[in-house]
């Protein structure tokens, strides 16, 4: 729709004050209200950033799985970043969501911060340029973005009440950059943060809100708080915040009306905040105006309401293949940090696949990022469908046990028992938050309880486990084994979500023999909001770890190549909590020395969002980096691995040694606060300045060809690089220009190229006028003679140039 042609404070006379502060506040957990009396439908929301969720967090409703936001930031691809934010777009479409909570713009301050995963880069420049074309991609097919958390939400430590204390100069050049970037590339919302910055919490930050963010930057969208981020009536109302979210309690409702009634808020203020709502509704096709022909109400054809268009991403009316994007999309992202040449694998080697990432992979991470695919391919499983593999398992780093691997039904019990409604599950993990599936009446729902069928293929002890808060009851063909309460930790009632406590029963089993396992869990709708969450686990007998690491030597040993898949788990990188430590949970180090130490061919896949140490880095044949990288994560790989697709992803953050080499690393609040003490130096420009050598530098990554650079010519701040695929094969690289003033070196530019063996392309690259500004209670640009270095990556120049400012 056409935003200048609907006269909003018309239809704004039209509402009373008290329908006004109705919309300002959720109507449930996802959606606004809607007021058909002006055309207006429900307005809806989901959580990405890698899929769309939609109102249901459950698998009962399944998204696209894209890789992470790092993944997808290695890619360095804005055209590819465009085509996923498309594909989110058609997700949403599909699942009638008008506004995708996505992307996440915070920084890689430190990699200890727990949704380093979620977040695209330590650098701001190439975060505001991934952010841009993830908006502008998703905004193309109708559907509006939030980028978030503005601003500083860089770590999870008492993240709903640290003071962010930052200097205006690294508040400016660093934390506000990308957001600036995304509001010049048209956002239609913002998401503010739980935090405080220099004393005042986000929500109710007039200065940045409507200070910078809608005053100097003119944005003219939406402002959503995060959920439960506004906690005062007056301090938010007149803060800039324009939606409080989730509803319809909370400080806002009664208490806003009162204060705007009693003179305290002025009811401009309230316009002016419906006024943006309505735009965001016009703008996603929700707000219906009537036909001048027919007086009929007629909405947008490029709105995400339009049920005609539901499969479409809007940009031309394509379809697009997710599953086929998302293997894409995890291809160019893999990272290939070291190789000796046994990449790319010829012939037809029998592989050893080793480890417990290699059979349950870790795809994306934890918290409000949870979507659930349909299907996942694991690395076992892609790799049996191009070779002769033989798994072994070595360790098992996980602290929770994984869900039950059987199809699962879900009741939903009243309370008598009576089942109100039954829904399939694709394993043993529940969770409705917010909403609970259309046929289940919340107001008699007292109960859910999972039953599954589950035929061991081992006999022996086997592991059961609930991971929940609350009474449960846990039973094997009729015999309760587990009949207990679980008290959640702490007093957060967010890590009973994010990282609720497990229980676990031992219960022999046959192999062969069928059993039905159930868990019975007293539950139900609180004031119109669902909350089901908890898991019912299950581990197969185990030998123990020196009998799992023997048999993985072995089996290494008796095969052409090795592959170890090693990563993270979800109790060490997820939303909710900091990382204390870079280093492989469990005893993967370990395994992956044994296994290297049998076969010298052996190629380790680190299965992480964020940096981890790889002690053992120098004695295996290569090192790939999958990040989270999505629901075909096991068919990207064997491309990857058997050299039909190059490994396309260069390092989007600098990847340490050791942790005690980061320059900046801490995410400990003292006293309730965090110092950004260093400024403007974070990333690789802290470890320029510490003189530290990392084991990979932003902007690392090889390919299977090589390239020359040629040469290099600027006019103005227009740059112009020749360069030469010097290899064998077709190739691609990724092009990197940086502002090098001394030892200081700084992201400017990038580009994508693509060559055939021997082939000489050229890129021309436009520097920004930001590149060569710093903040001095105002921009002021650095005149003079400035060197432009062409480089590989940020330690790697290859080819300078000067231009003068």
């Amino acid at each position: 729709m056409n935003t200048e042609r609907v006269d909003f404070d018309e239809l704004i006379t039209r509402l009373d004050l008290t329908t006004k502060i109705g919309l300002l506040t959720g109507a449930d957990m996802w959606s606004l209200p809607a007021v058909p009396e002006i055309g207006l439908d429900r307005l809806v929301m989901s959580d990405g950033p890698i899929g769309v969720r939609g109102e249901q967090w459950s698998s009962g409703d399944p998204s696209i799985a894209l890789p992470s936001p790092t993944a997808l930031a290695a890619t360095w691809d804005l055209d590819l970043v465009r085509r996923a934010g498309r594909l989110l777009a058609q997700e949403a479409r599909r699942k009638g969501v008008h506004v995708l909570l996505a992307p996440t713009l915070n920084l890689h301050r430190s990699p200890l911060g727990g949704r380093h995963f979620e977040c695209f880069s330590e650098d701001a420049y190439l975060t505001g340029e991934l952010g841009a074309a993830y908006v502008e991609g998703v905004q193309e097919g109708g559907v509006a973005t939030t980028p978030k958390h503005f601003v500083a939400n860089d770590f999870e430590t008492d993240r709903f009440t640290v003071d962010v204390r930052v200097g205006e100069q690294a508040l400016r050049e660093v934390y506000l950059r990308p957001f600036e970037r995304v509001v010049r590339a048209g956002a239609w919302g913002v998401m503010t943060a739980y935090n405080a910055v220099n004393g005042t919490t986000m929500t109710e930050h007039a200065e940045l809100v409507n200070g910078v963010l809608k005053g100097e930057w003119g944005f003219d969208g939406f402002v959503v708080s995060d959920w439960t981020a506004v906690r005062s009536t007056e301090a938010a109302a007149m803060g800039g915040t324009d939606v409080a979210m989730p509803g319809p309690y909370g400080p806002w409702s009664e208490k806003l009306e009162a204060a705007v009634r009693d003179g305290r808020v002025p009811e401009a203020v309230i316009d002016d905040r419906i006024r943006r709502i309505l735009r965001l509704a016009a703008r996603v096709g929700a707000l219906h105006t009537p036909d001048e022909s027919t007086g009929a109400l007629v909405a947008s054809p490029t709105g995400a309401s339009d049920t005609a268009a539901a499969t479409r991403a809007g940009a031309g009316g394509e379809v697009i293949d997710g599953v086929a994007l998302a293997r894409e999309v995890a291809a160019r992202a893999f990272t290939l940090l070291t190789n000796d040449g046994v990449l790319p694998l010829r012939g037809a080697p029998t592989i050893a696949v080793i480890g417990s990432a290699a059979d349950k992979a870790r795809v994306m991470g934890g918290g409000s990022a949870q979507v659930f695919p349909d299907r996942i391919v694991s690395p076992l499983e892609g790799l049996g469908a191009r070779a002769e593999v033989r798994y072994a398992l070595g360790t098992d780093p996980r602290v929770r046990l994984a869900p039950i691997p059987s199809p699962t039904r879900a009741l939903f019990l009243d309370v008598a028992g009576g089942v109100l409604a039954e829904h399939p599950l694709a394993d043993g993990e529940a969770r409705w938050i917010g909403q609970l599936p259309p046929d289940v009446d919340g107001d008699r729902l007292k109960a859910v309880r999972l039953v599954t069928a589950y035929t061991p293929g081992l006999s022996g002890e086997h592991q059961l486990s609930v991971v929940g808060a609350g009474a449960f009851t846990v039973t094997v063909n009729g015999e309760t084994v587990f009949d207990d309460t679980i008290d959640p930790p702490g007093d957060d009632p967010a890590a009973a979500f994010l990282s609720p406590p497990e229980q676990r029963v031992s219960v022999p089993m046959t192999a062969g023999e069928p059993y039905e396992v159930t868990v019975t869990h007293p539950t139900g709708a609180f004031g119109g909001m669902a909350i089901v969450s908890f898991t019912l686990g299950h581990a197969d007998p185990s030998p123990g770890d020196e009998a799992l690491m023997a048999e993985a030597v072995r089996v290494a040993a008796e095969c052409d190549v090795a592959v170890v898949v090693a990563g993270t788990t979800p109790e060490v990188e997820s939303e909710g909590f900091d990382r204390t430590d870079l280093r492989l949970p469990g005893r993967q180090d370990e395994l992956i020395r044994a296994v290297a130490a049998a076969n010298p061919r052996t190629v380790v896949v680190v299965n992480a969002g964020s940096p981890v140490e790889m002690p053992w880095a120098g004695e295996v044949a290569a090192v790939l980096l999958t990040w989270f990288p999505g629901q075909e994560a096991g068919a990207a790989l064997a491309e990857v691995l058997f050299g039909d697709a190059e490994p396309g992803g260069r390092l989007p953050t600098t990847w340490p040694r050791r942790l005690e080499d980061v320059p900046v690393a801490g995410v400990t609040p003292v006293d309730g606060a965090m110092a950004y003490e260093e400024g403007v130096f974070i990333g690789y420009r802290a470890w320029q300045r510490s003189g530290k050598e990392p084991a990979f530098w932003f902007g690392h990554g090889l390919g299977y060809t090589s390239w020359s650079y040629d040469s290099i010519a600027a006019e103005g701040t227009t740059v112009t690089v020749a360069l030469t695929n010097t290899g064998d094969r077709p190739g691609r690289e990724v092009v990197q220009l940086y502002v090098a003033d001394g030892a200081d070196r700084r992201l400017a530019g990038f580009d994508v190229v693509e060559a055939e063996p021997g082939q000489t392309v050229l890129t021309t690259v436009f520097l920004p006028e930001r590149a060569f500004q710093v903040w001095e209670g105002g921009w002021r640009t650095l005149t003079g003679e400035h060197t432009i270095e062409a480089a590989r990556n940020v330690a790697d120049p290859r080819l300078s140039v000067t231009v003068k400012i």
